[in-house]
Formats: structure tokens, sequence, C-alpha cells
């Protein structure tokens, strides 16, 4: 049996992806909002339409859809550069983000040529924010019970009603793209499920933002109250949908975003080190970066598999659980360091990322599929189950 980890092959950045990096630290520099590290730390939770639309006028968003949709035709790696960038960075992202990573890519794919046409331009110039519609109440991260219902209508087109929760910022969204029953029952599982794209401006679409424990309110509760949708809101084939939400959580969870939510909160704290001559911590430090070197190196392997036009689902799923223990290590490990001498003086604005860091952390586990169903699909992978 092959086991899983033969699957990953060490791949390299070309040479053009490292240009790429040198233009997109100059923009950043030059456009990157002043923002302090405990709002930098929420970087692809940060929306701000503006900065989006920035970064659509120099071609970077929708860089991997082809240059006749509007896109910039970049392959999966400079696409690799422009996310660990900006996520470094801290940059305020969130706005295009689903459009750019999931929904362009699944529209490209599954999506008639009608749809492309509408829709990928309007990704590319950063008039079309998307978000996903997956998760439901009660089901927790049993994706394949969803209960939500689109049957056709007689006049033509669907009928749409159900709900949708933990929606990042879907009330600040022009679409959505939901995964929703069109035949059967949720005691079906993966059969008899469809994607649709939704107008969240159509009558019969409630939006409740939820405020979590950090303060924010990225996540949303959507309602759907029978509302109309026109024929063309299907996505491919009706009873499609589990083939391609599957496609699409590997766009999901293997980009660098799954190793670098806590990345801000790591260079403020080895800059305070550094500034206060601190060694005492330098083998906490050595570990993550070691760590880190060795997820970006698999990170970068499924990247590989996405240019090739793969769909590494199983290799992506490792990725993120192996990116997400660590994402929630360095605010633990951190927290504790800052906590050895309770009188010792702390710079405030590090304290502050901590803290928020540390209040969002256990999310990391549940975004993208959590840690149980996560390893459940690399048992799967091993032949274990």
């Amino acid at each position: 049996m092959t086991t899983l980890i033969n699957r990953f092959t060490l791949a390299e950045l070309p040479q053009s992806a490292q240009i790429f990096r040198q233009e997109v630290q100059s923009f950043l520099q030059a456009e990157m909002p002043p923002l302090p590290a405990d709002q930098r730390a929420r970087s692809w939770l940060g929306f701000d339409a503006e900065f989006s639309r920035k970064l659509a006028a120099r071609g970077w968003v929708g860089v991997t859809l082809p240059c006749a949709y509007g896109g910039a035709e970049m392959d999966a790696f400079s696409r690799f550069i422009l996310v660990e960038e900006l996520l470094c960075a801290g940059a305020p992202v969130s706005a295009h983000w689903i459009a750019d990573r999931q929904s362009g890519p699944l529209i490209r794919k599954f999506g008639n040529e009608a749809q492309r046409n509408f829709y990928l331009p309007r990704i590319c110039r950063g008039e079309a924010f998307f978000c996903i519609g997956m998760s439901e109440p009660n089901s927790g991260s049993d994706l394949a019970s969803v209960g939500s219902r689109a049957e056709r209508h007689p006049d033509g087109g669907w009928t749409l009603s159900g709900r949708k929760i933990w929606t990042t910022n879907a009330h600040h969204c022009h679409y959505m793209i939901a995964l929703v029953r069109t035949s059967g029952t949720p005691q079906d599982r993966n059969q008899g499920l469809s994607q649709f794209i939704i107008d969240l401006s159509l009558p019969g679409v409630t939006i409740r933002p939820i405020t979590d424990l950090a303060g924010d309110a990225h996540f949303s509760e959507v309602f759907f109250d029978d509302v109309r949708l026109s024929e063309d809101a299907l996505v491919g084939q009706e009873g499609d949908g589990w083939e391609q939400v599957t496609a699409e959580l590997a766009f999901e969870r293997s980009g660098p975003e799954r190793i670098y939510s806590s990345i801000v909160l790591l260079d403020r704290w080895i800059d305070w080190l550094r500034s206060h001559g601190d060694t005492t911590h330098a083998p906490a430090v050595g570990r993550f970066v070691t760590h880190l070197a060795a997820l970006r190196s698999l990170s970068l392997s499924v990247t590989a598999r996405l240019a090739a036009g793969e769909s590494p689902v199983v290799e992506a799923a490792l990725v993120k659980e192996l990116g997400t223990s660590f994402e929630q290590e360095i605010p633990a490990v951190i927290e504790a360091a800052l906590g050895v001498d309770p009188g010792a003086e702390v710079d405030e604005e590090l304290l502050r990322t901590c803290a928020y860091v540390n209040q969002i952390c256990p999310t990391y586990s549940l975004r993208g599929g959590t840690r149980e169903i996560l390893r459940g699909m690399i048992a799967r992978g091993l032949g274990l189950r």
C-alpha cells in the first residue's frame, strides 16, 4: 500500500514566482494600511473592499483565472506567493478572499459559459464578493446531511428554502455558492445535492451577523424563505453538488492561509524578544521555524498538484490538519511565555495581539472542516477505515 506521505513530492517555486514576490512586497509597502499588530492578525478576516479593489486593479484578484475572463492567468505558484505575502503582512483581504480562492475557480471548472462570462470578470475587478454556503444549524461538520432544499418551480427555475450558518462575511457579500438538496432526503447523504449561485439581494434572503468571543462579527446566519432562483443559478448538473464541493474544499484546505493564521503574532513576539535581547525562548522559536518550513513544503507540494490539474483532496486535508495544530500552538506557547514573569513589562500591542489570537484560534480547527472530519479523511486515504 502506498502511504499518504508518498503522494507528496518536493516542489520548488519557479524563478518567475520569486520575482513576483518582490513586486508584491513593493505594492504592500505602498498600499498596506497602517494597522497595529492586533488588527493585522485578523488578515483574512479583515474586510476592506477598497484594499481588495486596489489588488484587483493590479490584476491580483482572480490571478489564476484566464485572461479571457479578466484574470491574470498566473500559475498556482504565483498565487501561493501572493497569498503568503498578504498574510505575513496582515493585509485585510477578506472581501475578495473566497471569490479568489474557490468561488471563481469553481465557476470556471463547473459553470457554464454564461456564468463564466458574467461572474468571473466581476470577481477579477473586485466587484463581486462571494461567501460559502455549506454549514447548517444542527449539522455540525456532517456536510452530507444538509437539509436546505431547492425545488423546481412550475414557472421555471427553483424555489429555495433553508438556513446556512457560520457564513463568513455574508452580510458584506454579493453572492453565495450554496450546497443544497434538490432530491431525496438527508438520509440519502451525498446523493441528490446540487450547488447554486445565490444573489444575496433577492427577496426572501435574510442575513443576521453573529458576534464571536473576540468581538468580531464576520460570521452570519443566512435564512432562505421561498427564494426564487432562475434556472441559470444552478452550477453544473443537478445532483453533482458533492463532487463539486469536494473539489472546492481542496482549494480551501491547501493554501498558505492554513499555515499563517498566527504568523503576525509570532513575528511580533520575535521582534519583542530581539529588541530585549531575550534568548530564553530561542528553542521555541527555532521549533516554530522548523515546523513552518516543513508545513510550507507540504503546502507547496499540494499547490504543485493543483497546478497540474489534479484534485488532491486527502493531501489537502492532511496539510490543513497539521497546519491548524501549528497555528493553535503558537498563541498557546506565547501566552505561556509571557506569563512566566507576570510583573515583567510587556508591549501593549503584543499583549493585545496575543489575547486576540488566543480568543480566535479555537475556530481554526472548525473552519474548512473539523479536526475529526479531516482525520477521518486521512485515515481513509491510508486505507485504515
